[in-house]
């Protein structure tokens, strides 16, 4: 098989006026002006992009395959396409950069077994195949790096590796090619393509729009890093095939450079077609059609609309552009339960369509990514027909305030009140004020209770109330007294079921466990989270405050809540520690849920005297208590402490911090779960986005 002769298949116009005007901006978080995008039009989703600060998120390549065919094309508007791909068929596209190319060899398996070596490094490996000098060759490269220096250091790397074959030497390869001439048929361009590969050089066929939108063809030779690479490779391909007429126009001529990927699977040779983005500001769309296209990289996903091919800081860009509506049939999708009641999926679709078109291009190539920094969407697999029906039931409706549409955040779970922008961002405005969502609770609904008990060895932990029941008896104190009914349960170190942690303790039938308090399982609504020891918690506060750390935490408290009782400040030995503005806590502190609060010391308990002075006993300390027999003195450790309503805890032997909160997010806005919840009491949608965002309207745009 020649491997870098094509047959191009013929390709019929699938789509004509590419992109729709990108989205005006409109947002309450970043600066604004009073436009917002039309509500008829597309919207711009990065899947893959360096962003700079403002998102990064990056692939050596992409995996592109479809249910139908699909073509690909010039972004430059009225273009014919390029190139038709078959229903079934994968490709790959990736950036002309910087690479290391590590060797060339006569068998797959040599390539793919130094591959496969590499692949768990940060040199990423990229296998193609060719002919040379009439035999097939096996080029194992890595990259795409952002710069030749990158690129250097990647050489460095791999030259340590011990894969490079003797006789052959590594070397950084970049976007500059020489062109060999322009041709109006690929039978014409593949001819000079055989001729400079006989020879013993790298070329391929590229693919590029005319002026007149009409597909062209140029071979390029050649891979080089700068301009004194190139020019020695010009001397040599020029001295081999003096015929040729060369120029370095190549390297700023947007094309598809065209080469095999045999990299496909690492256990056995499959190729497909590679692409690869070459030239000053190229950009090339995987034209949409009725399947959607997948992005295998990206979990598998399927979207809709087009994926623009592009480059941005050194790497592959990949931003989807789709029709806003069915944006939104894969964001509510992926951001709450097709389960739902109509009205809540409606209150999302709304929220939903109102954030989108409030960020302008916020992004500066996109107008969203697709995380949660802007919102989950999951391309095609997230849709569902009930979710459809609500997206289109409320087509165009969104949430106005002041003749702007409002940038309407929402959180996962308010913890039963939403909270105030001054708990969040410190800025939001009028329509955004803490609110009561008690039926944020619904995301409990089915959530089991855990006992918190104390087993006989002086270990407290959490068992399920499914795995116990009580005996009916009590210890002195009033705490009630439990027993497993199953062998071997597991009494577990928070009130959830985590198979990466090991459980603390087993109980089984006879044995009894002191009950010290019965709690909700972890969740969204409510959760327990550490304890965090001084180092854990001093490590998640690097670069996120201001302040000077102590060399150890001793003391951790709450000293400031904000309307909603969200920690607003936070002491450490007495201390306040800064930060930029409050939901920053909760990266802070090992990545809580959310920031309404409270800190529990685990080795320690604050006694309150007579006089009211209080002081701290801990885990190290013994104190005087005042009991029916006398004086006694505890010690500090295993020390049972009583609260209200018969509930207690135990000092533990190690000193952390144990964080016992309610709610999932932010907090500020809608609550989805509350959503949730104000549906099923019969609220329709538009009763639940006036409860959640004030002073605002709902309009059809």
């Amino acid at each position: 098989m020649n491997h870098t002769i094509w047959k191009w298949r013929g390709a019929s116009v699938l789509s004509r006026g590419l992109l729709a005007a990108a989205l005006a901006m409109g947002s309450f978080l970043i600066p604004a002006n009073d436009s917002h995008a039309d509500a008829d039009g597309t919207i711009r989703v990065a899947l893959y992009a360096d962003i700079g600060s403002k998102y990064k998120s990056t692939v050596p390549l992409v995996t592109l395959q479809s249910e139908q065919s699909f073509n690909l094309a010039s972004i430059q508007a009225g273009s014919a396409p390029l190139q038709a791909v078959p229903a079934q068929t994968k490709i790959r596209v990736s950036l002309d950069g910087y690479r290391v190319k590590v060797l060339e060899s006569s068998t797959w398996q040599a390539a793919a077994d130094a591959a496969k070596k590499l692949q768990s490094t940060t040199d990423k490996p990229q296998l193609f195949v060719a002919t040379k000098n009439g035999a097939t060759v096996y080029q194992l490269y890595t990259g795409v790096y952002a710069s030749e220096n990158a690129a250097k250091d990647g050489l460095t790397r791999v030259g340590k590796t011990g894969l490079i074959p003797a006789g052959q030497a590594a070397a950084v390869t970049g976007n500059k090619h020489l062109s060999a001439g322009g041709y109006s048929t690929q039978q014409e361009a593949n001819a000079t393509l055989s001729s400079i590969t006989a020879a013993g050089f790298d070329a391929w066929v590229v693919l590029l729009s005319a002026a007149d939108g009409s597909a062209r063809y140029e071979v390029w030779a050649g891979e080089a890093a700068n301009d004194s690479d190139l020019a020695t490779f010009r001397t040599g391909l020029a001295a081999a095939l003096p015929q040729l007429v060369l120029s370095a126009g190549a390297a700023t001529t947007p094309g598809l450079l065209v080469r095999m990927d045999a990299g496909l699977d690492w256990n056995s040779e499959s190729q497909a077609a590679h692409y690869i983005v070459s030239g000053n500001d190229a950009k090339f769309v995987a034209v949409a059609n009725e399947a959607g296209i997948q992005l295998v990289e990206r979990s598998k996903r399927t979207y809709r609309g087009n994926l623009e091919l592009s480059g941005l800081n050194g790497s592959l860009a990949v931003i989807n552009v789709v029709p806003l509506e069915q944006y939104l049939y894969a964001v509510v999708g992926g951001e709450v339960s097709s389960g739902w009641p109509a009205e809540a999926l409606k209150a999302q679709a709304v929220a939903a369509r109102s954030y989108a078109l409030s960020q302008g291009n916020r992004f500066d190539v996109a107008n969203v990514v697709d995380t949660t920094l802007s919102q989950v969407y999951n391309g095609i697999g997230a849709e569902a027909p009930v979710i459809t029906r609500a997206v289109d039931a409320t087509t165009g409706e969104v949430l106005m305030s002041g003749g702007k549409i409002v940038e309407a955040v929402f959180s996962s779970n308010s913890g039963g009140v939403t909270a105030d922008p001054s708990e969040v961002w410190n800025n939001g405005g009028d329509m955004f004020v803490s609110v009561e969502s008690p039926e944020d609770i619904a995301a409990a609904a089915t959530s089991k209770k855990w006992y918190n008990v104390l087993l006989a060895n002086g270990v407290s932990g959490y068992a399920r109330e499914d795995n116990v029941k009580l005996t009916g008896n009590q210890t002195p104190a009033g705490l009630a007294i439990v027993t497993a009914t199953a062998k071997d349960v597991n009494i577990r170190p928070l009130p959830v079921i985590d198979s990466t942690v090991s459980p603390v303790g087993k109980l089984n039938p006879g044995e009894n466990a002191v009950v010290l308090d019965k709690v909700i399982e972890s969740g969204s609504y409510s959760w327990i989270k550490g304890p965090y020891t001084s180092a854990e918690l001093l490590k998640s506060l690097q670069g996120k405050t201001s302040s000077s750390l102590p060399s150890s935490i001793l003391s951790l408290q709450v000293t400031g809540r904000g309307p909603s009782g969200r920690a607003v400040q936070v002491k450490a030995n007495g201390e306040i520690l800064k930060v930029k503005y409050p939901d920053l806590f909760r990266s802070s502190f090992n990545g809580l849920p959310s920031t309404l609060f409270d800190i529990v010391p685990s080795g320690s308990y604050t006694v309150l005297g007579a006089d009211g002075s209080t002081a701290t006993i801990s885990n190290s300390q013994n104190a005087g208590v005042l009991s029916a027999s006398g004086m006694v003195t505890v010690g500090g450790s295993g020390t049972v402490v009583m609260g209200g309503a018969n509930t207690a805890r135990v000092i533990s032997s190690t000193s952390g911090f144990l964080f016992i909160g309610q709610g999932n997010g932010h907090g500020l806005g809608m609550s989805q779960w509350g959503v949730k919840g104000m549906a099923d009491n019969g609220n329709d949608y538009k009763q639940i986005l006036q409860h959640y965002y004030h002073n605002v309207t709902i309009v059809k745009e």
